[in-house]
């Protein structure tokens, strides 16, 4: 065997050895449906592929047979003929029926797919970029939902997690056995709230209103991620769906709204001439820089729509020379394209404005 020969494949079997190490996972099918019209879905996929499988080699077979078999290099003469009403009634049947027998389940399964009647819970989801809003109908519950995955994995400052870009701060959370109802709209743009292992997809349309449903078969933690492409941070703003017993949910719907309620119970600054100087005493207690990390960085860290990165005194300079005071309400009624507490109702007025002292510290 010839040198040459040995060092190529030697350096195919180290890159193929490199490539199984960095891909831990070949997954090249479908993900393991966990709910009854997945599995559905799932079973139909299978039997379509069998069936393009089967059509494509037996008309690539009898295609490349007959010309190998019939060349010319081996004597053979073209023939000239043409109709034959026989073979054009025969190729006309038969595909009518592999149509329908394909029809027949897909329809089944799409209507199967479209029927949200009888919830049992209906949850409102609303895409932001780059976010998620969840509204539970029934229960009460509106939370905002953001990626989790800090900066500095992003940025290549610090090692991967296991969950990269598909961990968020608030989970939807929903109970087995349960028919949920998804209705998916925009504050925005196109988005699409999407999770593979539920089989569940619909498009997020501003102005208009899409609805879905998934019934969790057994307890887990199920990822997805906006499937539109929705912006420049569109790969950041994951979705992860918690499915927990009937008793954990109830438990988990009564701290949400105890948490709710603690901040809406909140006492409010009336006299309008002490609030800036409150806010500034209280920002001082409050951690600005886990605001920043939690809601502000998503659109700030990478200059979106705008939005001013922490530490570039160019572009801040305008903006603090607007005072304290100005940049702080503008962060807290929304101006532009941020909405008021970056989307998050959740927050206080004294978190925003600490959130906005550590990025004016930065640009100083």
């Amino acid at each position: 065997m010839k040198i040459g020969t040995v060092r190529s494949s030697l350096g195919a079997a180290l890159l193929f050895g490199w490539v199984q190490s960095v891909h831990a996972e070949m997954a090249l099918n479908l993900q393991t449906p966990q709910t009854a019209l997945g599995h559905t879905i799932y079973g139909l996929h299978t039997l379509i592929l069998i069936i393009c499988l089967i059509i494509f080699v037996l008309v690539f077979g009898a295609m490349f047979y007959a010309i190998w078999k019939h060349r010319k290099s081996v004597g053979h003469k073209a023939a000239h003929f043409h109709e034959n009403t026989t073979v054009e009634i025969i190729w006309t049947i038969i595909p009518f029926f592999i149509l329908i027998g394909m029809a027949v389940p897909a329809t089944k399964t799409l209507l199967a797919e479209r029927d949200t009647s009888v919830p049992d819970m209906t949850i409102k989801v609303t895409g932001y970029q780059w976010k998620w809003h969840y509204d539970y109908l029934q229960d009460g519950v509106s939370f905002y939902s953001t990626l989790a995955t800090p900066r500095d994995q992003i940025e290549n400052l610090a090692p991967k997690g296991e969950n990269y870009l598909l961990e968020v701060d608030n989970p939807v959370v929903v109970p087995i056995g349960k028919k949920v109802r998804v209705i998916v709209t925009a504050g925005d743009v196109l988005h699409a709230w999407f999770v593979p292992a539920l089989y569940v997809k619909q498009d997020a349309v501003p102005g208009f209103i899409r609805d879905t449903w998934f019934k969790v078969e057994s307890p887990g933690v199920y990822r997805g991620q906006c499937a539109e492409l929705c912006g420049k941070e569109h790969g950041f703003m994951p979705i992860v769906v918690k499915a927990v017993s009937e008793e954990d949910y109830k438990q988990w719907v009564a701290e949400q709204k105890s948490k709710q309620g603690a901040t809406a119970a909140a006492p409010v600054q009336v006299a309008a001439a002490d609030t800036a100087a409150k806010s500034d005493a209280a920002s001082a207690k409050v951690d600005g820089k886990a605001t920043y990390q939690q809601i502000c960085q998503v659109c700030h860290a990478a200059a979106l729509m705008g939005a001013p990165k922490p530490g570039d005194k160019a572009a801040w300079a305008p903006r603090i020379a607007q005072g304290l005071p100005t940049l702080h309400e503008h962060a807290n009624k929304g101006i532009r394209s941020m909405p008021a507490k970056g989307g998050n109702p959740s927050l206080s007025d004294d978190q925003v404005n600490a959130a906005v002292d550590y990025m004016v510290s930065l640009a100083k």
